[in-house]
């Protein structure tokens, strides 16, 4: 809750159905193949908004459609489908993380939630046949999702922002935690780190999600996420969080 000081930001959700027990986000950042992804998911998958974000003091953004407007921050999700997606547009300051983080970590833990996913494209140094996706994942997450699955382990680095602040509740509690790396470009949205994150994510859940479709969808909302990123780079370097990742 607010304390009054200018920099104290709360965040509010409201919902009109219980999440599943699992959750993937993709969250406004560099590249937007995150956020690609996870709207891409809403997409193929037919899913129904359930719910949404509000946020106090900080610079909002009011999305539309056709005319109509929409919440920057929504979840959907459909009756015969063990899956929410969160589709975060909203610019998330480093200040404002770990309070956004606190306020979506409160709601999964009231409505049991088991499993958090969050799909990133993060900038990081790399060869130029180093476009895969690795992961981050706590313990328990490995053992039960990434036996099998073929994704290699990110190899050293800190996670910072939201990212940093999920996984540490996957080290400190039940919570299963995991995030998706994949090395992004400047281009908006980068498409080929978004199908791979897309690859990743069904390679896991195996719901049949198929990734070929996914540019010429990107392609339709390609000016609203530039105008998104133009948003972003407008941005003060210090309130950006920093993932740093090694090979």
């Amino acid at each position: 809750m607010s304390d009054g000081t200018p920099h104290d930001h709360s965040f509010h959700i409201s919902d009109r159905t219980a999440p599943s027990t699992t959750v993937v986000a993709g969250f406004s950042a560099f590249g937007l193949a995150g956020l690609t992804a996870a709207d891409y998911l809403v997409e193929h998958l037919e899913l129904e908004e359930t719910g949404h974000v509000t946020a106090d003091s900080l610079p909002s953004i009011t999305p539309f459609e056709n005319g109509q407007p929409r919440h920057h921050s929504r979840f959907f999700s459909r009756p015969d489908l063990d899956l929410t997606v969160f589709v975060n547009e909203l610019f998330l300051p480093t200040p404002a993380a770990d309070p956004f983080a606190e306020a979506l970590l409160d709601w999964t833990d009231e409505h049991g939630v088991t499993e958090i996913v969050v799909l990133s494209g993060i900038p990081y140094a790399h060869g130029p046949d180093a476009h895969d996706t690795f992961y981050v994942a706590s313990e328990d997450y490995r053992e039960r999702r990434l036996a099998d699955a073929g994704i290699e382990p990110m190899g050293k680095g800190f996670l910072d922002g939201v990212n940093g602040a999920l996984m540490y509740r996957g080290i400190e509690s039940n919570l299963r935690t995991a995030v998706f790396i994949t090395p992004v470009h400047a281009q908006v949205p980068d498409v080929p780190a978004a199908i791979r994150l897309i690859e990743a994510f069904d390679r896991v859940y195996d719901l049949g999600v198929d990734a070929a479709p996914l540019e010429e969808f990107a392609h339709t909302v390609e000016q609203y996420y530039q105008d998104l990123a133009a948003r972003l780079a407008d941005v003060d370097e210090r309130q950006i969080p920093e993932d740093r990742m090694y090979m």
